[in-house]
């Protein structure tokens, strides 16, 4: 049996009805194809319950797993204020499964998934989608076997209330985490890069408590950025700069690798509100993003994923995009879509939305959480030998 996919996408005052006009539309593009499996991206904006009512009308009990974004992301591009459904249909099966307890304890929460994994003998996929604001992804990542694959993202929303939330098909919630486990004939093949490169600056990380970097070399973290940029200290701890600040990540040292760590908001008292932690007495470099480095990274991405898919056909794209890019690409919303379908080609269905972080497993390591990087996940249908 082929693998099929669709999209439906729709804006509408309230979240049942941009639900259940997404979910039409996404059906009537799968055609006569039954659909084994759902995933929604919703604004933070509408109530996760009539998002999901809207939705669950029409689809009734299938397996689904969805986020909440700033905006949606399509083939047509960027929308605000909407709801995107994406479908599959063909011979593999999903589960589906509500994880309340991930901003308690990301390790417990990689021991369910783990527990729930090992019940079957079958090679699976697993996708998740996470919340952003409350819960360590890191934990969740280190905790979780080497040799499963596990692709996601951190959901987002209101950056100034922390307003962000997850669902499966029965259920919506804030700080948890919903997982998807893909079997059968089904090939995924995943990308990711990201934009934003070392401009020299460096820092001595002094203090750090938790998801709170509160000191570089020395004073308050707004102070040090004042410093660099002009903008009086006090001006960071509100909008815009408490959120422009994600444009701006720190390169910290992981071994051979820098990694890209971002804040999500500046603290009135001058400290960086971050969701991966970052230990004292290391180096941060400042990184800068530009839009001609992020449409090559979504490219590369993009390419990175036909690659894994091998022999496989790309049936359908999901495309998890750090919200920093959405900030980066204001004055050219979509522009990652469009580099993303330069490569997959036009007639690919994608589904996307922004994020606060990303979560990749790559060679059969332990997953990676990721901040500013935009991640292409391709589904393609295996080849069967002759």
């Amino acid at each position: 049996m082929a693998l099929f996919a669709s999209v439906g996408s729709a804006q509408a005052l309230d979240g049942r009805e941009a639900g259940l006009q997404a979910a039409h539309q996404a059906l009537n593009h799968l055609g006569a194809n039954s659909p084994v499996f759902a995933m929604v991206i919703a604004s933070h904006q509408y109530q996760a319950r009539e998002v999901l009512n809207g939705v669950t009308s029409l689809l009734g009990e299938l397996p689904m797993i969805g986020f909440s974004s700033p905006a949606g992301l399509t083939n047509e591009g960027h929308f605000q204020h909407s709801v995107v459904v994406a479908l599959l249909s063909g011979d593999f099966q999903a589960d589906a499964m509500w994880l309340p307890g991930y901003a308690q304890s990301g390790r417990e929460t990689a021991a369910k998934v783990a527990d729930h994994a090992a019940a079957r003998e079958e090679r699976q996929s697993l996708l998740v989608f996470a919340d952003g604001f409350n819960g360590d992804a890191e934990q969740f990542c280190g905790a979780i076997p080497s040799g499963m694959s596990v692709l996601g993202a951190l959901s987002s929303g209101d950056i100034n209330t922390g307003n962000t939330y997850q669902m499966t098909g029965t259920q919506t919630g804030t700080g948890g985490m919903v997982a998807a486990f893909l079997r059968g004939e089904i090939k995924i093949g995943v990308g990711y890069d990201h934009g934003w490169d070392q401009v020299g600056k460096q820092f001595r990380v002094t203090r750090s408590r938790g998801f709170w970097l509160r000191t570089l070399d020395g004073r308050p973290a707004s102070e040090a950025y004042a410093a660099l940029f002009g903008y009086p200290a006090r001006d960071w701890a509100f909008p815009p700069l408490s959120y422009l600040a994600r444009l701006y990540p720190l390169g910290i040292e992981l071994g051979d690798d820098l990694v890209a760590r971002a804040p999500i908001r500046v603290e009135a008292d001058g400290s960086f509100r971050m969701n991966a932690t970052i230990r004292d007495g290391i180096d941060a470099y400042l990184l800068v993003g530009s839009r001609a480095a992020c449409e090559r990274a979504a490219r590369d991405a993009a390419q990175q994923a036909l690659l894994k898919l091998g022999d496989a056909k790309p049936v359908f794209a999901l495309v998890l995009v750090d919200i920093a890019w959405q900030m980066l690409l204001k004055a050219n919303p979509g522009a990652e879509i469009e580099a993303v379908r330069d490569i997959l080609g036009a007639n690919v269905p994608v589904a996307g939305g922004y994020t606060l972080g990303q979560i990749v497993s790559a060679d059969d390591a332990t997953p990676k959480f990721l901040n500013q990087h935009i991640v292409v996940i391709a589904f393609g249908e295996p080849v069967q030998s002759s």
